[in-house]
This record gives C-alpha cells, structure tokens and sequence, in this order.
C-alpha cells in the first residue's frame, strides 16, 4: 500500500435515492481514516452538479434512480476528470455494462463489510498512485462467463487469439472469452510486454522461451508452458527486434 500521506483527505460522495442506503454507506465511508469529506446525494441530476462543483475523488453510485441512472450520470460527466466510480446496485444484471464504462468496482446490495473494504482498497491503491504522479498497473481486463464478471491481471495473461469479433485468453490452463477484437486489445497492450506474432495471435514476450524452425522452413514461437504458435514472416522482425535477436 503507499504511504498513508498520499491519501489523507480523500472526498467522497454517495449517491443513491434510498435514504438508508445512503446513511449506511456513508457511516461505513466515515470510519475510514483516510476520508475527510463525504457527500450526499438522492439522484443522478443532483450528482452530476454536485461532481462538477466539488470534484470528489470517489463516487459510490447507484444504478438504477428515477430520473438519472448511473449509467446516465456518466455519460453526461464524460472522460475528463472523471472521478473514481464504485457502482452499487441490488442488481447483477449490470455488472458487465458498469466495467465496461469504466467503473472500478461493482458493489451488489447487501454487502458485507469485508466486501466493501475490499472495493474501497481497490479505489485507494488506484487514487494513491494519481496523486503520487506514479504509473499504475494496468487494469485488470473484465471478462463475464456464467452470469459472473471474473478480473484477468494482464501480466497473467500467456497469450491471446483471436475468435471472430471476440478475443481468447489463455491463462495458465484457464482460457477467458473477452468481448473485444484482437485488435483492439493490440492498441491497449501495445506499451506492456504484448507483441503480435500472427494476424490471430498476440503474445506476451516474458512468456517465450524461445523459437524454433520448423520443417517446413518456417518458425513457431515456443512458450515456457510448451504451447506451440506460428510466428508469420510478417511479424518476424518485430518480434526478433523485441527479444533482442540477430535476424536472418
């Protein structure tokens, strides 16, 4: 965890048309030592003026409100300076929707205090490295199977294919459909240890043991789980230029 100064002061805001709801979030939020603000707020209209005037640093925000929903309240505040969002709702249904647009964390009513430290956490360790002007780890990516949201750490990852419009993670011996092209995740993973091998497939580098030639004069890139990828001549030299390799 960083240094408890990065986080002295944190504002936060509650927004929820249950007046209960509100009370016993905002009394588990005011234990927390490092929180020295928090506001209320009963709908997505009044949060959206609220969050534009005080700029908070993180909004526990209701789904589903008369008038505004939480999916509302983020389209109209849009990317720029947008606050540290935890989604809380008594529905599951959402959960996939609130991931993608871009919450941290996703709170199903009723939680437990264990669970909710866990989000809250999660939205310190993300607010502790912007204020410290550090870079973050990147964002676990958010795959939903079975009705349930499951987070994939990106250095987890062996390697990627392609499956249609839709993209397969290869995780140890897990595999994870991710509703997002291959190349799409190509321009997100493009600064960290990814690298194409194959118009179908992406690999992370830390995971090559080495390439072979194969009989048919061709080359497959060899991972530390024995897992076999064709390398294509197009993506050759990228590849041999990122591991540090004389090319032929």
């Amino acid at each position: 965890m960083p240094p408890e100064s990065a986080l002295v002061g944190l504002r936060t805001l509650v927004v929820d048309d249950e007046p209960l709801a509100r009370r016993k979030l905002t009394a588990r939020l005011r234990r927390d030592p490092d929180i020295a603000m928090v506001d209320e707020c009963e709908s997505g209209a009044e949060a959206v003026a609220e969050i534009r005037a005080s700029r908070p640093h993180l909004v526990f925000l209701d789904v589903q409100m008369p008038d505004c929903d939480g999916f509302d309240v983020l389209e109209l505040l849009g990317s720029d300076q947008r606050p540290v969002i935890v989604f809380v709702t008594q529905h599951d249904d959402y959960a996939l929707r609130a991931f993608e647009a871009g919450a941290l964390d996703y709170l199903v009513k009723p939680f437990t205090d264990a669970r909710f430290r866990r989000a809250l956490e999660r939205a310190k360790r993300r607010l502790a490295h912007h204020m410290e002007g550090r870079p973050r780890a990147a964002d676990p990516l958010v795959v939903k199977s079975a009705r349930q949201v499951a987070f994939v750490n990106i250095a987890d990852i062996d390697w990627i294919e392609a499956a249609n419009y839709y993209s397969c993670l290869h995780v140890g011996k897990d595999t994870h459909l991710l509703r997002r092209s291959l190349a799409a995740l190509e321009q997100e993973l493009q600064s960290g240890s990814f690298c194409r091998i194959h118009r179908s497939t992406i690999v992370n580098v830390d995971r090559i043991r080495g390439i072979e030639r194969t009989d048919d004069g061709e080359y497959d890139v060899v991972l530390t789980t024995r897992v076999r990828l064709r390398l294509s001549r197009r993506f050759r030299k990228s590849l041999q230029d990122r591991l540090g390799l004389r090319r032929d």
